[in-house]
């Protein structure tokens, strides 16, 4: 019990309370106020004192006393919003790409996981399970999700996956990655997994040989149990390796996605590599290269390009990672029960990725292996990720070597994936094979065009709408690090196959390696594509020995209707019928827009024998007289004749006499020489025009139908240019409409399979119209430009006037208007729309300061023509040049040479341990400082 009461100063303890009264302290600054414990009570006692309250209360020294009870206080914060979600896992704060903690700032971290948690999504029913050196399954945030059936030791050959441990926690790998997944949520512990009530499994294969036998036998482990295999390894990132699976893994990729998942298809996710400061590129790395995998690169929090980040054409899609040293990392569980803020790299982007596609699977179960690589390439956004080489293919979508179609949106992924209907079935066609030997000469590029109809003529083949592109390659060359590769496809994207590999000098060349790029996704197959090959030497090299490109295939995998387009099932009949009615047309050769004429048989028509018809002649003779064929005996023993049996032989000789004689009425399209029989394919001329040749039967019509034109001189139907549905002659300018798989360009009256640059397609009408006058290219509407006029800059895909330094484009007002005072560049007029600063300004948090404020120091920047202010180590409230320089510490951290410790480690080792590390400048390290730092501050 604690009194605080009013005594007079010259008798501080009244007698009264001498033996069971503790004076503890005067109460602040008031004059006679004193604070005392009563000894005999309980400190938390829930009985009122009455008996020693009244006793002291009576002693004539108290003149005011009161009996201290505990209240209740809270802190004053800003309320939290009501919007965010909350779990009691300790380091959720710090899990920054999952949510933002400054909800009044500009914020860049979201992948809109959180969304989508909010829809219910949270991975229930779908496992993943993790390839790796095991995962430790009895980490207190694993192991609520841990799934025993979704696990497998291939190194042990046993069902426990758990890790092989060290002193260096060498294994730490896979288990780092499954907590990113499934980490429990709302356990007290560690952080939250992005599919945190998915089921995770791990399948121990890299701590031991890494054979074609371990991984095929890894990658094919319970495939219609396992939804999704998540996988952070590959070939050596060391800029000169070229690798990929062996025979029995690349049969176990085709067999999970023709069998797993109950005939769905596994999904693979792969890390797209680390090798960028080796100067790698991931299109060599034969796993990211696979169409069956979901290759994941990596951005930093900033949306900066990673220094490990290889570029490749195959990937589809980015999450956060770890950047600069000045960047945050990726919080995860770790090794030994523990949490780790140190995971890395492109291994941190595939396990994001496959709890994102779990959050997909549970809102749609039923998705295909194809069905979730287009909802990536849908759904992911560039947002602010920072590349110089955003695209704009030729189906609309943006798309970078770095970063694929974007930032992963868990969000729409879950929203699109819930309302999806399954894409058509995946054709394969390989489009040209071109075996000719060519010499690729030095510092020159070698262009090799390719023309193909993308096997329309083949109904099973047929690719009209591209999903995956591969350039199967085989080339000789002394040093396979000094070539470029590109591709270019008939819309004009052009994808960077393979860049020079400074450190590969391998004279192996490329055997049959299948470069693949998902840059022409959504595209149309039709028409010409080109493969460029450059040789640039880094060294000197013999010019007599260039190499020399033995064969290449172009082989597209795609659809052959509109993956997004739905029909009814009276619609998908009638469109299967019409397609069944094309491809039994003649094949047409392949080009974009130029087909020979078939020749028109001038000789008199010899017209096709109808079996409904029996009175129709098989064929006539020039002379006027019936020519028929051998006699031939049919099944019932009557004498058959070119097909028509004696007595119908009878029949046409008297329908022929009565014609002599005028009796019997011709056809009324047949012409004045009359006719051999009643139908329109027995005239000897026509009224209005003749249809048709010798060698496929003639026949008169009123009217000549689709695909032909009337000449009235010739009174014949003739062939309309190829594409043209109607026409008013046979030139490729004389188009009226055109026919399906072709759009109408009205400016030059011809069809074609794709609009001219400063056209777009109109889908609905089927015509080519003109872009805005700004755009030189557009897509879907004339201001959706790609490229722009000179003059214009492309910027949020209209084309705007150049405007002069210092001032921004105003789309409101139609004009260029100031930028704020401190920028020296900008996209609008408000303080935090600068790109570049004005002259002695920093830029901090998307704003241009005079100063850098607390806690940051201003750094050069290559590039950028301003400093930036960077954020100084968290000890240090502020520092110099580095942010490990520090010139002064926070409260509660002492200053130890260039570092801030904190006050309770600072002791000091053994005297002579300690002189060691100061006689060989060991202080400046972090770790010696705290076991040495009275000597090391002495040392200075």
């Amino acid at each position: 019990m604690v009194y605080c009461g009013l005594v007079p100063e010259h008798s501080i303890v009244p007698e009264t309370a001498n033996k069971i009264y503790v004076y503890i302290y005067s109460i602040g600054p008031l004059e006679d106020y004193y604070h005392f414990y009563h000894s005999k009570t309980f400190k938390r006692s829930t009985v009122s004192s009455r008996g020693p309250h009244t006793l002291l209360r009576m002693d004539p020294q108290v003149k005011w006393l009161q009996q201290q009870e505990v209240k209740r206080r809270v802190k004053r914060q800003v309320p939290r919003d009501s919007q965010s979600l909350y779990f009691n896992d300790p380091i959720w704060s710090n899990m920054w790409y999952l949510h933002c903690g400054d909800r009044h700032g500009r914020c860049r971290s979201e992948m809109n996981v959180q969304a989508a948690w909010k829809r219910g999504y949270t991975g229930k029913n779908v496992v993943v399970t993790i390839l790796d050196d095991g995962i430790e399954r009895n980490h207190p945030d694993l192991a609520p999700n841990y799934d025993p059936s979704a696990s497998y030791d291939v190194n042990g050959n046993d069902y426990d996956p758990s890790p092989r441990y060290d002193a260096s926690n060498e294994n730490k790998h896979g288990t780092r990655c499954a907590g990113e997944v499934a980490a429990s949520a709302n356990n007290s512990y560690c952080i939250v997994g992005i599919a945190y009530n998915a089921k995770i499994g791990g399948i121990r294969m890299l701590d031991g040989d890494v054979t074609d036998v371990v991984e095929a036998k890894s990658l094919g482990i319970k495939p219609n149990y396992i939804d999704i295999y998540s996988s952070s390894w590959g070939p050596d990132d060391d800029g000169k390796t070229v690798d990929g699976p062996g025979r029995l893994a690349k049969q176990a990729f085709e067999y999970g996605i023709k069998k797993g998942r109950q005939g769905l298809g596994s999904i693979f996710v792969w890390a797209s590599g680390n090798g960028g400061r080796e100067g790698d590129h991931c299109s060599c790395d034969g796993y990211t290269n696979s169409i069956y995998t979901i290759s994941v690169s990596s951005t930093t929090e900033n949306g900066h390009k990673p220094w490990y980040l290889e570029e490749c054409a195959s990937t589809l899609a980015t999450t956060y990672s770890s950047g600069a040293f000045y960047e945050r990392k990726i919080v995860t569980t770790d090794l030994r029960q523990r949490c780790t803020d140190g995971h890395t790299g492109t291994s941190v982007s595939a396990p994001m990725v496959a709890g994102m596609l779990a959050l997909a699977l549970e809102a749609n179960s039923q998705l295909t292996w194809r069905d979730v690589q287009h909802l990536l390439v849908k759904t992911s956004r560039p947002a602010h990720l920072k590349a110089n080489d955003w695209k704009i293919n030729g189906a609309g979508r943006k798309v970078s070597h770095l970063y694929g179609f974007g930032l992963v949106d868990a969000d729409a992924l879950v929203v699109e994936a819930k309302k999806w209907t399954a894409v058509p079935a995946q054709h394969t066609c390989v489009a040209t094979t071109d075996k000719r030997l060519r010499s690729i000469p030095i510092g020159h590029v070698l262009r090799t065009p390719a023309l193909t109809n993308a096997c329309a003529d083949h109904s099973d083949q047929r690719v009209v709408y591209l999903e995956h592109v591969v350039a199967r390659i085989s080339i000789l060359h002394p040093r396979r690090g000094d070539l470029q590769i590109h591709l270019t496809s008939p819309s004009g994207t052009r994808s960077q196959l393979l860049a020079k590999r400074l450190l590969d000098f391998s004279s192996e060349g490329f055997t049959n390696w299948e470069f693949m790029t998902v840059h022409c996704w959504g595209e149309k197959a039709e028409g010409e594509w080109t493969l460029e090959i450059q040789d640039l030497p880094s060294q000197v090299r013999n010019p007599d020995k260039q190499g020399k490109l033995k064969e290449w295939s172009l082989i597209l995998y795609g659809t052959a209707e509109h993956p997004h387009r739905t029909f009814s099932s009276h619609q998908s009949r009638s469109r299967m019928l019409e397609l069944s009615a094309v491809e039994t047309a003649p094949p047409m050769a392949a080009g974009p827009s130029i087909q020979a004429e078939l020749p028109e048989d001038e000789e008199d028509y010899i017209a096709p024998h109808n079996q409904g018809s029996p009175n129709i002649l098989q064929t006539s003779r020039s002379d006027g007289r019936i020519a028929w064929p051998h006699p031939q005996h049919g099944l019932d023993g009557t004498v058959v004749v070119g097909g028509i049996t004696r007595e119908q032989q009878k029949l046409q000789s008297t329908v022929e006499k009565q014609d002599s004689k005028g009796q019997g009425e011709c056809h009324p399209e047949c012409g004045t020489k009359g006719c051999d029989g009643p139908n329109a394919d027995q005239c000897l001329n026509c009224v209005h025009f003749s249809l048709g040749n010798s060698k496929t039967g003639r026949k008169c019509v009123s009217e000549c139908p689709l695909g032909y034109f009337g000449d009235p001189a010739a009174r014949r139907c003739r062939r309309c240019h190829r594409g043209c549905d109607t026409c008013s002659g046979r030139s490729q300018t004389q188009c009226l409409s055109c026919r399906r798989g072709f759009y109408y360009h009205q400016e030059t009256n011809t069809c074609v399979t794709q609009c001219p640059a400063g056209f777009y397609v109109d889908e609905s009408q089927k015509n080519c119209l003109n872009c805005h006058p700004s755009c030189k290219k557009c897509v879907d509407k004339p201001e959706l430009c790609t490229d722009c006029k000179e003059g214009f800059s492309l910027a949020r895909g209209s084309c705007i006037p150049n405007c002069e330094p210092g001032t921004y484009f105003d789309s409101e007002l139609i004009r260029c208007g100031p930028c704020h005072q401190t920028c020296r560049t900008c996209v609008g007029p408000s303080r935090d729309e600068c790109i570049h600063c004005a002259q002695n300004l920093y830029f901090q948090d998307w704003k241009c300061v005079p100063d850098c404020g607390e806690g940051f120091y201003a750094e050069e920047t290559p590039g950028v023509p301003h400093r930036v202010c960077q954020r100084c180590e968290e000890n240090c409230a502020s520092c110099k040049d580095s942010s490990r320089n520090c010139i002064r510490c926070k409260a509660g951290f002492t200053q130890l040479g260039s570092s801030c410790i904190t006050n309770h480690t600072c002791s000091n080792a053994d005297e002579t341990f300690c002189e060691m590390v100061k006689s060989n400048r060991l202080c400046e390290r972090k770790l010696f400082i705290q076991f040495c730092c009275r000597t090391c501050l002495l040392a200075g």
